[in-house]
């Protein structure tokens, strides 16, 4: 009877250790599904290098290097049809590379208009979240486009600053994203902002809104 007892007691261990062993993986893939590939834009004459703080924050915040990808514009003009053929096709490569089906973007004054052009030119399905920094929005559109999927629009969050005296704040804001207007950063000082590096983490996080 004892040894009965020890065995089915053995039994009963070996299921528990079976069964823990072979739950923890979901678990742990559902831990390593981590954050859409973010796509930092720079501006017209700027480069990638710019956004070197808030990259190195947002690693400190849980991003990985494969979630974190900066283009490199050959075209530093500004908004052109060139950017949108690279645009178009970095986008498509991050995608591929990480096996996501859709990025966030941050883009830095002309950035934010590459990123808006590029969304109501076909753009629309492959974008989650977007942030713009100190961009003149409205030259683009005045309102946050939806995207391809009204019932899961695309999140907005505009950041601009009072002290910013190339971009005035008025265009900057767009109608139905979440505006944040801050202080005490100029057009290239967002780009070294802690309390931006804020902002840019919770818009990443879906914490831009799309009311339109």
């Amino acid at each position: 009877m004892k040894n009965k007892r020890l065995l089915l007691s053995l039994m009963v261990c070996m299921a528990i250790i079976f069964s823990v062993v072979t739950i923890q993986p979901t678990v742990s893939k559902a831990q390593t599904n981590g954050h859409d590939p973010v796509i930092f834009i720079h501006g017209a004459g700027g480069t990638s290098t710019g956004f070197y703080g808030i990259i190195n924050y947002l690693k400190k915040q849980g991003w990985s290097d494969n979630e974190i990808y900066a283009i490199e514009f050959t075209d530093k003009s500004g908004v052109s049809l060139n950017n949108q053929k690279q645009l178009t096709s970095y986008i498509d490569e991050v995608l591929k590379k990480t096996g996501k089906s859709k990025v966030d973007i941050v883009g830095h004054s002309a950035g934010g208009l590459n990123t808006l052009t590029y969304i109501l030119n076909g753009g629309g399905s492959k974008v989650n979240d977007v942030v713009t920094l100190g961009s003149p929005n409205k030259y683009v559109t005045s309102k946050a486009p939806v995207g391809t999927n009204p019932n899961q629009k695309i999140l907005y969050t505009s950041i601009y600053s009072t002290n910013d005296y190339v971009v005035p704040t008025w265009l900057s804001v767009l109608q139905g994203a979440k505006n944040v207007q801050i202080s005490g950063a100029d057009h290239v000082g967002m780009l070294m902002n802690s309390k931006v590096y804020e902002l840019v983490k919770e818009g990443l996080n879906g914490g831009g809104q799309n009311t339109n």
